[in-house]
């Protein structure tokens, strides 16, 4: 089978400087959405090294166009660890503390899980809240999400090989094996993420290098779940340190503020 498109490829000399322009692509893009027909930005974040990311550099980013731009945003979550929201594993908590703290974005347009909830109606749950939040969406379409991606090619709680992979019916599904714990976990679907109206992966690290290839270059039989990422008529974006891109031959847009 043909290797799918890999979208545009950006690589940055250090993994600060990819902050500082993921933080201003996502200003940029709020402020031409709220300006736009729809009068909404409507971002899904993604855990891990993207949370101090973005802590770091995107209030600055977006500190010009003031409180008033905000209270037109409505932040979700690509997936999430069913915890206690003051558990360290929790994605909006560890948000909550480091992030939105510095934003003022109104409570009721941070779409979140119930985690007091079985994993299952939790699931249930918040799809409900997002299709009450995307009224008008057969399918909840984002302007913007930011995805990660695990050295064995999962992102958001969809791992190699898992039947959620197959999912279309469902936006949100409930995983309780998840291989990386906590094991019970909710998340976005492939319909969702290949719906949005722009995709951007972040990877940062030589422990991502192998897998980058194997995501951009490699024609598999059975693509990794990052690699079947691809938005039907959004765009498709990769943010990656040098490290991360070292392995790499396709053609990529080098970056350096230096």
């Amino acid at each position: 089978m043909a290797a799918p498109a890999p979208g545009s490829i950006s690589v940055f000399s250090s993994a600060q400087e990819l902050g500082a322009s993921l933080a201003q692509l996502v200003a940029q893009r709020a402020a031409s959405c709220v300006a736009g027909a729809r009068a909404r930005f409507a971002l899904g974040l993604s855990g891990g090294s993207l949370v101090s990311m973005l802590a770091r550099e995107l209030p600055a980013a977006i500190a010009p166009a003031g409180p008033a731009g905000l209270a037109h945003w409505t932040l979700g979550f690509c997936d999430e660890r069913l915890v206690p929201f003051e558990h360290a594993e929790s994605t909006y908590g560890l948000y909550r503390t480091h992030l939105l703290s510095k934003l003022p974005i109104p409570d009721s347009q941070v779409i979140t899980i119930n985690p007091q909830l079985p994993v299952e109606d939790a699931a249930e749950d918040y799809a409900r809240k997002l299709r009450q939040a995307f009224q008008g969406d057969s399918i909840p379409v984002f302007d913007l999400l930011i995805l990660g991606v695990g050295p064995d090619g999962h992102t958001c709680s969809l791992f190699p090989d898992h039947p959620l992979l197959q999912e279309r019916e469902k936006i949100v599904a409930p995983i309780s094996d998840s291989p990386k714990p906590p094991p019970q976990r909710v998340t976005l679907t492939l319909p969702v993420l290949n719906a949005a109206r722009t995709v951007i992966f972040v990877a940062t690290g030589e422990g991502k290098a192998a897998v980058l290839k194997r995501i951009l270059e490699d024609k598999e039989d059975s693509p990794l779940p990052a690699a079947l990422v691809q938005p039907h008529t959004g765009k498709l974006c990769w943010f990656l340190d040098e490290a991360a891109a070292r392995l790499l031959t396709v053609p990529f847009e080098k970056h350096s503020t230096l």
